[in-house]
């Protein structure tokens, strides 16, 4: 059921729908570096299929799992030699490319920066966290999305129609509900489904409903989730325990996890993310302690970092929440994409040339250390947002010292919140 052409790709019309960013690329024939990013089962190895065949340019694989750096050398140097003039660079498919260790993924850099093999990693972890700086740099970055439902559905009737056994048997989709649900967007999970239902039939005349495939995932429950891939269910439970401040239940749901085969780092990230979304400034020690948990996790191994994972997890579940940082960034976020590029204050202006001082650039500003208390009120928002608020307080114990401080400093300004 792999889609050989763009036109048979399923979902991410954002990157290959019509006149989107790599659909064009595609089309012009010229494609850079680039690493694709996104959960299991979206279409990251099918879609760097469809670009080499696209482009009809040599196309290598390599393993993350079993590659090492001479592996690396061996096809760069293939690609050297299978190289023709004017021909596009061959294609260099990594899969699973956070776990290319640093000496591997150096070994890639001089091969992609002089163009001798276009790179096409990816990768269900954040980029930012698994490949080195220096390689993320070359490389244009694109995030795939999990699959919508009616992309789903499209795959599923496909699967029906085409699929060559499948066609043979009269298969009725009564009901969806349960297999899109328990598929969280991944199409192999989904296709898996449908198999194991099929299967549990033994007729060429099957009837699909809820019942069935909750029936048939409960007498199996990893079947559809083969090598630990992300439990999307789960994962929410612990995080949504954790803001509840449930310490027994984000516990649990951690232990499930881990039961369940689930690369502890990612348990680690969730952590990270859930101190500053969810406890933020209520707590600012649980943003610390849980960087320090990924730390511990990423140097003790399995299982002991078991135990700084479950530290981490009840010392956010039980401490005060507060989301007034998060919300303040997307609310400053969304003041950005509605006025535009507002220029900076001129007294807020670096001058480092005579030029910017005659021009008045920095003319007028305060040192705030010059004056009592290290503050003194001027105006730091462009023209037409000065007295714009985006950061609202929340009054936990902690934020409180802030806010009163902020009332010291500005007044008015902040008694609104």
């Amino acid at each position: 059921m792999r889609p050989s052409t763009l036109d048979e790709y399923v979902g991410q019309r954002h990157l290959v729908g019509e006149g989107a960013v790599l659909r064009k690329m595609i089309d012009a024939g010229r494609i850079s570096s680039f690493i694709l990013w996104g959960p299991p089962g979206v279409g990251k190895t099918t879609l760097a299929h469809i670009i080499a065949n696209k482009l009809e340019t040599p196309f290598y694989t390599l393993s993350a799992v079993t590659s090492g750096v001479k592996d690396v050398r061996d096809v760069i140097d293939r690609a050297k030699n299978n190289r023709f003039f004017n021909a596009h660079s061959p294609i260099l498919f990594i899969d699973e490319i956070h776990r290319f260790s640093k000496s591997q993924q150096d070994s890639l850099l001089g091969a992609v920066e002089r163009g001798v093999v276009t790179l096409i990693g990816a990768t269900t972890e954040n980029p930012s966290f698994e490949v080195i700086r220096p390689l993320l740099s070359r490389c244009q970055l694109y995030v795939l999305k999990p699959l919508e439902k009616d992309d789903l559905l499209d795959l599923l009737h496909r699967a029906i129609q085409e699929d060559v056994e499948l066609k043979k048997k009269k298969i009725i989709l009564t009901e969806t509900n349960a297999m899109l649900r328990f598929s969280g967007g991944d199409a192999r999970k989904l296709l898996n489904i449908l198999e194991l239902v099929i299967e549990a039939e033994g007729t060429d005349e099957i009837e699909i409903t809820d019942e069935k495939v909750v029936n048939r995932l409960q007498q199996n429950p990893l079947a559809y989730d083969k090598d630990g891939e992300m439990h999307y269910d789960i994962i929410s439970a612990f995080i949504k325990s954790i803001r509840g401040s449930d310490p027994d239940a984000a516990l649990y749901w951690m232990a499930r996890m881990i039961e369940g085969g689930e690369d502890p780092q990612f348990i680690a990230r969730r952590l990270v993310i859930s101190a500053a979304e969810d406890i933020g400034l209520a707590n600012p020690n649980a943003l610390l302690l849980a960087n320090a948990a990924f730390d511990a996790v990423m140097k003790l191994g399995w299982p002991e970092g078991r135990i700084p994972l479950a530290e981490a997890t009840v010392y956010l579940a039980s401490s005060p929440k507060s989301n007034s940082a998060y919300l303040g960034i997307d609310t400053a976020l969304s003041v950005v994409k509605e006025t535009g590029n507002l220029p900076v204050p001129l007294h807020l202006r670096n001058a480092p040339t005579s030029l910017m001082k005659e021009l008045g650039y920095s003319d007028g500003y305060k040192y705030s250390h010059d004056y009592p208390g290290h503050f003194v009120e001027q105006q730091f928002l462009p023209d037409g947002l000065q007295n714009t608020r985006i950061w609202q307080p929340q009054h936990s114990p902690s934020e409180e010292r802030l806010y009163q401080w902020m009332l010291q400093c500005w007044g008015d300004r902040f008694k609104s919140s």
